[in-house]
């Protein structure tokens, strides 16, 4: 199969296809004439990654998970444990986020938005903190 109609059943972009393949995450075989060939374990291994990039997972993690998907004495904790850390790291960004919009709202409930100078969201952002 070539990598249009990989990129097809996948839902990956082409350019993202041959990523995934020169940082080692996929390794299609090459025809005589230098063309990639997907196999069926390819499409398999590409669904795989787009749906954990899909949920955030970092490539790092994305390889991670690939090996311990392709071990198949592997123990669940260790895969349970990759996605532990993802979701602390995703509840981080939620209270992160939660933060800025609870600020944010508060600025703008604050300024008049009218034709005053005078402006609460200025004034904070210039004396803010980084």
């Amino acid at each position: 199969m070539n990598i249009g109609d990989v990129a097809k059943r996948t839902d990956l972009p082409p350019k993202t296809i041959r990523y995934y393949e020169d940082i080692g995450l996929i390794k299609p075989q090459r025809d005589a004439n230098g063309y990639r060939s997907f196999q069926d374990a390819d499409i398999h291994k590409l669904a795989f990654i787009g749906r954990s990039r899909a949920l955030g997972f970092t490539i790092d993690d994305c390889r991670n998970l690939l090996a311990l998907w392709d071990d198949k004495d592997r123990a669940s904790g260790d895969v349970r444990a990759i996605a532990k850390q993802h979701l602390a790291q995703i509840e981080n960004k939620i209270a992160d986020l939660q933060s800025i919009h609870d600020t944010l709202s508060t600025l703008v409930t604050k300024c008049a938005g009218d034709d005053r100078p005078d402006c609460p969201i200025l004034e904070t952002l210039e004396t803010l903190p980084r």
